[in-house]
C-alpha cells in the first residue's frame, strides 16, 4: 500500500465480476473433478493450455458457439485422458453473489465511475452465466449499477490482452493511471498494472475491501 496513488488522483474503479464480486468457480471445479475422479486442477489447466487459442479463449471472444465451444473442450479434455464436455464445464461457472461487495460498489459509486471489465461467454440467461434465471437476475441488478461494462463477448477481446483495458479506459475518458484494478487471477492483474493501473489481486472480499479502503480513504467494510 506504500506506493497508492493519492485519493483525490483515483477517478475510477474497475472491476473484474466472477471471483470479485462472486465466490470462484474454481471451488466448483475442484468439486467436479473430485465426483469424476480426476485431478483437482484439471479444468483449469486445460484452460491454460494454448490460453489465445483454445477452446475457452475461443468462446469468451465469442469466435465460437456453444455447441462447438462443448466439442473442442471435449477434445482437449479426452486428449489429456480426462474427457470433460464444454458444457459441464458451463454449467460449473455461476457463483453466489457477495453482497458485502455489492454494498462497497454502491458506496464507491456514488464519487467516482465505476466500470467491469469481465471475461464471459453467450450463454445461460442475462449477463451472467448461471443456468438458474433467479440468480442471473440477480447479477444482472449488480452488472446495472456500473457506468460501463467491458464484455469479452461482446467486444471479441478478452483479459490478458492489454487492449480490453485500455479499451475501458476510454470509455470512461480516463488515464490507466487514474484508474484502481480488481481481479481474482494475477495473470489479468499484470497488464493492467503495466498500463499505470493500482491493482488488488481478489482472495478474500474483506481482503479487497480493506486494500480498496485504503486505497480509496474509504471505511468500505
Amino acid at each position: 500500500m506504500n506506493n497508492a496513488v493519492p485519493a483525490t488522483n483515483v477517478k475510477a474503479v474497475i472491476w473484474d465480476f466472477g471471483g470479485v464480486f462472486t465466490s470462484s468457480p474454481f471451488e466448483r471445479f475442484a468439486e467436479y473433478e473430485t465426483e469424476k475422479g480426476m485431478p483437482v486442477g484439471t479444468i483449469r489447466g486445460i484452460n491454460a493450455t494454448n490460453p489465445d487459442t483454445n477452446a475457452w479463449a475461443q468462446f469468451e471472444r465469442n469466435d465460437v458457439d456453444l455447441d462447438t465451444f462443448d466439442g473442442l473442450f471435449l477434445a482437449e479434455s479426452t486428449a489429456i485422458g480426462h474427457p470433460v464436455p464444454g458444457k459441464d464445464v458451463i454449467a460449473l461457472l455461476s457463483g453466489t453473489l457477495r453482497p458485502e461487495m455489492v454494498r462497497a460498489l454502491d458506496m464507491i459509486r456514488q464519487d467516482r465511475i465505476c466500470a467491469c471489465i469481465t471475461n464471459n461467454v453467450r450463454a445461460g440467461h442475462g449477463p451472467g452465466i448461471s443456468s438458474d434465471s433467479e440468480k442471473a437476475a440477480a447479477v444482472a441488478e449488480v452488472m446495472a449499477r456500473f457506468q460501463i461494462v467491458v464484455e469479452s463477448s461482446k467486444v471479441n477481446l478478452r483479459k490478458p490482452d492489454p487492449e480490453i483495458y485500455r479499451l475501458a479506459c476510454r470509455e470512461i475518458g480516463i488515464d490507466p493511471s487514474e484508474a484502481v484494478y480488481l481481479d481474482d487471477l494475477g495473470i489479468n492483474l499484470k497488464p493492467a498494472k503495466a498500463l499505470g493501473m493500482q491493482t488488488i489481486k481478489v482472495t478474500g472480499a474483506q481482503q479487497a475491501l480493506t486494500e480498496l479502503g485504503a486505497i480509496l480513504d474509504m471505511d468500505l467494510l
